[in-house]
């Protein structure tokens, strides 16, 4: 576990490394145009999307640590190569190729802690998992905006090299864990899920699974998505925000993280894991007031500045409440072996609201901020809603693993456990 933890640090550091650079990279830096920079960013959910089905099935089938290998070198190569390249079309395929990479190693690192882990340590291990990918994507992008020079383009080379040398090393360090035995497709072709389109007709089966997902779109489309485009344009055009206050909401919301992430673990832990998720709805809806009195309030700039910074501290205590919730609900959701499958799916819904987000958002936060405002608002209570939903439709075991957990306990030392075995 202590390994599948370095990698997803490391895996976060590479992201953080290079990708908030890629823009001024690829127009300025290579002198190709604002057109091709934008393209190269649509390329990385592009790839992100095409990839994933075909990882779940992978990671099913395979197992995720040869999943997560082939990944690793995959993003080594196009970390590479994008650092060598001159061209727009080489820039485009280096970039598909670090951008599916990336996209693959999230679903197999989620996948190798379900297997390394039990119903009682899940939250927890995803707890670290996300503490330590926040750290890898700060310190990341803090290293990395030391080295670039737009003025000298061996700068971004030695970038794009120290990113492909940090997947290479990952290479090496994950080879040596020792995953446990998990049930995998291959060892029962003759299980329901035996064929792709089996793998996916039983997943879209799952109810309670499909209305994780929906839950999910929202999730990312009301909060991720909105992070670098629609709440930043609002905080710009409607509460007028310099630069220097915008990094400082940013910083705020990665503090957050870093400061409650295990301050908070005990308490979710020993919550329904729905409504955990629907507190982080009614959390979320006291941002978006925050940010409608920065952006239409008649306070004094400090004040809005105050507000607006406290909308992102607001978004990253959401954050640390989900992360040790939803991961090890999308693993318990999912029958023996297909835990890859599930993972890849969610992380599917996760690219297609992140895609979605900002273009909705942007032009919206831009253009009438007083709607935007409301119109996430709204979102954030149907997140509330969705999973108050969501938690009638949960067995016991999914929903309070712990309890659940605890009663086997119970039951086992006093002799009988049909009662338990049922409602599992």
């Amino acid at each position: 576990m202590r390994r599948i933890h370095v990698g997803n640090a490391f895996s976060a550091f590479g992201l953080g490394f290079t990708v908030p650079y890629l823009y001024v990279y690829v127009a300025q830096v290579r002198g190709l145009g604002a057109m091709t920079a934008g393209l190269v960013l649509a390329v990385f959910a592009v790839a992100a999307l095409i990839v994933l089905p075909f990882a779940g099935r992978a990671i099913v089938r395979r197992g995720p640590l040869p999943v997560l290998l082939t990944a690793l070198v995959l993003a080594a190569l196009g970390a590479l190569s994008l650092g060598l390249a001159g061209g727009a079309g080489a820039v485009l395929l280096s970039a598909a190729a670090l951008g599916a990479g990336q996209a693959v190693m999230q679903p197999a690192l989620a996948t190798m802690i379900v297997d390394c882990s039990s119903a009682e340590t899940r939250s927890r291990a995803f707890a670290t998992q996300f503490f330590l990918q926040n750290l890898g994507l700060g310190v990341g992008g803090l290293i990395g905006g030391h080295l670039v020079d737009t003025t000298r383009v061996s700068s971004f080379t030695l970038l794009f090299a120290i990113e492909a040398a940090v997947f290479l090393l990952l290479v090496v360090v994950m080879a040596t864990v020792r995953m446990p035995h998990a049930p995998r497709i291959a060892d029962a072709p003759t299980a329901p899920a035996a064929s792709a389109k089996g793998s996916w007709k039983r997943l879209l089966e799952n109810r309670a699974m499909v209305q994780l997902c929906v839950l999910g779109f929202v999730l990312f489309f009301a909060c991720y998505g909105q992070f670098e485009s629609g709440l930043s344009a609002y905080g710009v055009e409607a509460a007028g925000m310099s630069t220097s206050a915008l990094g400082t909401a940013l910083a705020a919301n990665t503090l957050m993280i870093v400061v409650a992430q295990f301050a908070v673990l005990r308490f979710v832990e020993r919550r329904r894991r729905s409504r955990v998720i629907a507190g982080v709805g009614l959390i979320w809806a006291v941002a978006w007031l925050a940010a409608a009195y920065a952006g239409l309030g008649h306070g004094s700039q400090e004040m809005a500045t105050a507000a607006f910074v406290s909308t992102y501290a607001l978004f990253g205590l959401g954050e640390a409440m989900l992360s040790p919730t939803v991961a090890p609900l999308v693993a318990d959701l999912a029958p023996a072996g297909l835990a890859g499958q599930y993972n890849s799916a969610f992380a599917l819904v996760k690219q297609l609201a992140l895609a979605v987000g900002p273009a909705v958002g942007g032009p919206l936060a831009a253009s009438l901020p007083g709607p935007y405002v409301v119109v996430f608002l709204l979102f954030s209570l149907g997140i509330t809603g969705l999973a108050l939903r969501l938690g009638r439709g949960l067995a016991p075991a999914q929903d309070q693993p712990w309890a659940a957990a605890r009663s086997s306990r119970v039951v086992a030392r006093g002799g009988t456990a049909e009662p338990v075995g049922a409602e599992a």
